[in-house]
C-alpha cells in the first residue's frame, strides 16, 4: 500500500510502514512543509497514497468523505510524543493487510480502532 506520513508526525512512521512492505514517502521529503490540508489531500488523491497524520481535522467526513480520497489513518492519541505514537502505529500495522483501508478513515486509538466505510 502507498502511504503519505503528515509532517505532524516522526520521520520513523514512514521507516516502520516501509520496513512493513509499504511504500511510505513524508510530506517533509517531498518538499510540501507548510501546505494547508487540502493541497495535502490533493496531493494524496494525485499519487493514490493514504495520509497518516495527526491531523483531526481530516476526520471530518463531510470535508473529506473517505470515498472521494485513497484512505486516511488518523491517529488519535492522548500523546504525542515521538516514542508513543510509533508504538501506536506499530500496534496497527497487522491490521492494514486485514483490515479494508483504501477509501475508509480510520481513527486510531490508543485502545481501539474505528473504521469509517468507504459509503460516506
Amino acid at each position: 500500500m502507498k502511504f503519505k506520513v503528515d509532517e505532524n508526525l516522526p520521520i520513523e512512521c514512514a521507516e516502520l510502514l516501509t520496513a512493513a512492505g509499504h511504500d511510505a514517502v513524508t510530506i517533509v521529503a517531498q518538499g510540501l512543509r507548510g501546505e494547508n490540508d487540502p493541497k495535502v489531500a490533493d496531493v494524496c488523491v494525485k499519487e493514490g497514497r493514504i495520509l497518516v497524520t495527526l491531523d483531526l481535522d481530516f476526520s471530518d467526513i463531510r470535508t473529506y468523505p473517505p470515498k472521494e480520497f485513497p484512505g486516511f489513518v488518523v491517529l488519535r492519541v492522548g500523546r504525542q510524543d515521538k516514542r508513543h505514537v510509533l508504538q501506536v502505529l506499530e500496534r496497527i500495522i497487522p491490521l492494514i493487510a486485514r483490515e479494508p483501508l483504501e477509501r475508509r478513515l480510520w481513527v486510531v486509538e490508543e485502545t481501539r480502532l474505528r473504521i469509517r466505510g468507504s459509503e460516506q
